[in-house]
């Protein structure tokens, strides 16, 4: 049985949002059950650890280099974030002073999920990445000032890198001024990425990337924070429901149809290819199907019990998809090194 395809654009943009709502849902889910110091720690480790792995290397794709540290740094959360869908706004007032300011809706608490989030959770990401900054630079006079936060009620996420005529110590790299206002906006004076670096379709699997990154650094860092096991439960249980509540979504975007075991499993190798996976499908008799998954971008590079909580976690996700059809359908799932077989038979 052949294959369907599905426009790379619209299936990248799925796996995006996909991986967005997934987020939300596990950062509601552990809130829900979880102390407010859990999930601000949990915040700080995903964030910490996405510093380490992106921050320096990503200033030479952004043109930031030979910049001042405080201007490069609120240029490179601009960007960054731009390219990634999440809208900010960059206003600078000299070479040692120079503002962000997220709009709304944020894409980190997107929609009504920003109520459920503790003030924990974006101060967890103060510290994990704004508060480090000056350290990655070799800069110890550079800090971050914070003043607006979201679930605070006050205008959203805003501060500004400033370097100091001192060095500063360890409690002084972040701290927080609420009655300071940013200045006017110019959108003349908005940085932009090197247009030709930043093709569509570039910018499409960032987007892509960017969430994916989230979950896949997420849930390692989730098990870090809570132990292995309450992580697994977590991460399964909200991809589930994710999947569950999103997939007409997902169908929408590209072309799936609420039927039966084709039709999902048209669906699934539509989304896999999204990520840039490799899919076979075929006729497995009697009404099932069967889909060979390669590539399995979602755990490349990770190994042991971290590539196996992902994994377990990111399947749940089209399990939950798949029982969101109005047929009820089986989906077995045997992995076998870097690919897996899904078998879909009517129920």
């Amino acid at each position: 049985m052949p294959s369907v395809e599905a426009p790379d654009a619209a299936a990248m943009s799925a796996q995006a949002e996909l991986h967005h709502q997934y987020l939300l849902g596990l950062e509601l889910m552990v809130a829900a059950n979880e102390r407010p110091e859990v999930v601000g720690e949990w915040m700080c480790r995903l964030f910490r650890r996405l510093h380490e792995e992106k921050f320096l290397s990503s200033f030479r794709k952004l043109g930031l280099e030979g910049l001042p540290d405080a201007v490069a740094c609120a240029r490179y959360h601009t960007l960054s974030n731009v390219i990634g869908g999440v809208p900010v706004e960059y206003m600078e007032e000299s070479d040692r002073k120079a503002w962000v300011r997220f709009r709304y809706p944020r894409w980190m608490f997107d929609g009504p999920a920003i109520c459920g989030m503790p003030v924990e959770a974006g101060r967890g990401f103060l510290l994990g990445w704004y508060a480090r900054n000056g350290r990655a630079l070799n800069n110890p006079r550079l800090g971050f000032v914070c003043v607006s936060e979201d679930m605070t009620g006050q205008f959203g996420f805003c501060g500004y890198f400033k370097e100091y005529d001192r060095d500063l110590a360890d409690g002084e790299r972040l701290v927080f001024a609420p009655d300071e206002r940013p200045p006017p906006f110019d959108p003349d004076r908005q940085p932009a990425a090197p247009e030709a670096d930043w093709s569509e379709e570039r910018l499409a699997k960032a987007n892509r990337n960017y969430a994916a990154e989230f979950i896949r650094n997420g849930i390692r860092e989730l098990a870090a924070a809570i132990g292995g096991e309450k992580a697994l439960e977590y991460g399964k249980r909200a991809a589930r429901l994710t999947g569950l509540q999103h997939y007409r979504r997902m169908a929408d975007a590209v072309g799936g149809i609420d039927g039966g075991p084709k039709d999902a499993a048209d669906f699934l190798a539509a989304m896999f290819r999204g990520m840039g996976d490799g899919v076979d499908a075929q006729d497995a008799g009697d009404g099932a199907v069967s889909l060979r998954q390669t590539g399995l971008r979602i755990v490349r590079g990770l190994a042991g019990p971290e590539r196996e909580t992902l994994l377990a976690c990111w399947i749940e996700l089209w399990q939950g998809a798949v029982a969101s059809h109005r047929q009820f359908m089986e989906v077995e799932v045997a992995p076998d090194g870097d690919t897996l077989l899904w078998t879909i038979r009517p129920s």
